[in-house]
């Protein structure tokens, strides 16, 4: 099981328990799940993302996964503006980047690469490309997906969207710190539902007793006069 396959089944498996299809997806970038520590689900990678909004027409609320800036001090690739017409990236002095096609990265990298005629002689190519006579710009066949994820990121809806995965997570956090299950014990996807509900049915009975004991204070205190 890798980046896909768990997401995925996540999502097939909502669909035939309820009926009805996802609208937007809520998750931080990756994410370790429960007794496979091998495994991460990285929910900001570019393939997900794709597989989210092209495939699916889902509102991805998640951090994208981007290691384009460098800390060196030199250009990143934000400091690049791509041309979506010619389908090349234009420097900060005005000289175009192109690409020859070649996919990289298992086949979902493009490269975008500078000529030595406009690198060589450029006054800024200390802070592009001190080390390597052109620059090169790797850019995913799913960077589309990436700007609908980037578009949607600080919008009133994906904070609304933090704030409830925050209040979710706290309950995860609780069942593997406080209920000490970091692993499942029980062998089996069967096995592992049983032991999960059995955990999620002692969490909320340890809510209802603290609710019982302070109940929440009522309207009509919160409306009194002091």
């Amino acid at each position: 099981m890798g980046c896909w396959a768990l997401p995925r089944g996540l999502f097939w498996r909502f669909r035939s328990c309820f009926g009805s299809r996802l609208r937007v997806v809520v998750a931080p970038p990756w994410q370790w799940p429960l007794n496979a520590k091998p495994i991460y689900v990285c929910y900001g990678s570019a393939p997900m993302l794709n597989w989210l909004v092209e495939e699916k027409q889902i509102a991805p609320h998640i951090p994208v996964i981007d290691k384009s800036k460098r800390e060196d001090g030199t250009f990143s690739r934000k400091d690049f503006r791509y041309d979506e017409t010619t389908d090349t990236y234009v420097c900060p002095t005005g000289k175009t980047l192109t690409t020859g096609g070649t996919l990289v990265n298992d086949g979902i990298t493009l490269l975008y690469l500078g000529s030595k005629r406009d690198c060589a002689p450029c006054p800024l190519k200390a802070q592009c490309c001190p080390n390597t006579p052109v620059r090169k710009i790797p850019r995913s066949i799913y960077e589309p997906a990436r700007d609908v994820a980037r578009s949607l990121a600080g919008t009133e809806a994906f904070e609304q969207s933090r704030h409830d995965r925050k209040r979710i997570e706290m309950r995860f956090a609780h069942l593997k710190r406080i209920l000490r299950l970091g692993r499942l014990r029980l062998r089996g996807p069967r096995g592992a539902q049983d032991e999960f509900t059995l955990a999620a049915i002692a969490q909320n009975l340890r809510r209802l007793a603290k609710l019982i004991t302070h109940p929440p204070p009522s309207q009509d205190t919160l409306l009194a006069p002091a």
